[in-house]
């Protein structure tokens, strides 16, 4: 143990010395503690991370999270998980004691999450509160796995919230083509709508799209990166799923359309990006084109959701579809499955025919 008192300032200075992983001894020290025995506290917290004891405080073993966690995530991901820790999670549990932090508190803090308001005063959505929930049990389960705690009392507890909020929204192709009209005065958002819908690409799959990802002759767009505006700057990643990295088929008519665009802009070299807008933009166009044809207003995303409906709605199947928009066809038949109606009728149709076969 290591503290001294620094006669100028009249504060104490705790002093941590170590050996890392490569073996190299360390030495780490804070100033500014008004006893003697806080620096010492400040002291033993840092050996109980060195030794991955337990007994520190959810704050310390945060550190510990994020120092484990932090390069093996894409920055935006953890920006979000980031943004949950800090604003959610430590205010109620960073001074407690990772292995005292027992399930009854779980629950009271499940409690205040639901009973908390937005300033405009609404509620959090079921959504949100499963994704808070979701995030500090993966940090419990990181301490069990790794660290030697006992039990996740998270888990204990079971979720919040629910995975989906409301159904989702989309536009019938008519809908989509009276939008596409009021978006031809402004050729940037007319080509970005374009892609968004008769691809069913993401936004940041939008975003990052250069025309080196464009085969004109094969008529193809190659989808292997997404785009993120991380605190002013600009972030390419991959994509979301190891599944999104996917080349689709574009329709003859998009094959033009696309080349007429990039061949209109100025000095564009290869890698450059095509699309050089915000989703603000895309939001900001989506009301002002939705309100101008007077068709309801949905999400950027929905744009994805009504692509994938008018595949459905043109007999393709949710494996031919999940491959074409980067999804898993699991995922398709649950999250679409409403819109499968007539199929239902067919394979009652068949069932009824391999019936009467039968019996004659």
């Amino acid at each position: 143990m290591a503290a001294y008192k620094e006669s100028n300032t009249n504060t104490w200075r705790a002093v941590y010395r170590y050996t890392d992983w490569k073996g190299n001894r360390k030495q780490t020290q804070k100033r500014g503690f008004a006893t003697k025995r806080e620096a010492l506290a400040w002291e033993r917290e840092q050996l109980q991370k060195a030794t991955a004891d337990l007994d520190m405080t959810f704050e310390s073993f945060i550190e510990t999270y994020t120092a484990d966690m932090r390069s093996r995530i894409k920055e935006n991901t953890w920006e979000t998980k980031e943004h949950i820790i800090r604003t959610k999670l430590l205010p109620y549990f960073g001074k407690r004691k990772m292995c005292e932090i027992q399930p009854k508190e779980i629950i009271a803090w499940q409690n205040e999450m639901i009973n908390c308001k937005y300033e405009h005063g609404k509620a959090y959505s079921p959504v949100y509160l499963k994704t808070l929930h979701n995030q500090l049990s993966c940090i419990f389960n990181h301490a069990v796995k790794y660290y030697g705690l006992s039990q996740n009392p998270a888990a204990k507890v079971g979720n919040m919230g629910k995975a989906k909020n409301k159904e989702m929204q989309f536009w019938t192709k008519d809908e989509y083509l009276k939008f596409a009209d009021a978006m031809m005065d402004k050729p940037i958002s007319f080509y970005a709508f374009e892609m968004l819908y008769w691809c069913g690409i993401r936004e940041g799959e939008l975003l990052a799209l250069t025309p080196a990802d464009f085969d004109f002759e094969k008529g193809t767009v190659t989808i292997s990166k997404s785009y993120q505006r991380l605190k002013g700057r600009d972030v390419i990643t991959d994509p979301k799923t190891e599944k999104s990295n996917r080349t689709i088929k574009m329709p003859q008519f998009l094959c033009g359309e696309m080349q007429d665009y990039i061949n209109s802009l100025y000095d564009v070299e290869p890698n450059d990006r095509i699309f050089q807008i915000t989703k603000y933009y895309l939001h900001h166009e989506m009301d002002r084109g939705a309100k101008v044809v007077n068709v309801k207003r949905i999400r950027i995303h929905d744009i994805r959701h009504s692509a994938i409906s008018l595949l459905i709605d043109m007999g393709f199947s949710a494996i031919a579809i999940a491959d074409r928009v980067g999804h898993e066809s699991i995922d398709i038949t649950y999250n679409y499955a409403h819109l499968f109606p007539s199929r239902q009728t067919e394979m009652a149709n068949r069932l009824d025919f391999e019936r009467t076969e039968k019996g004659d």
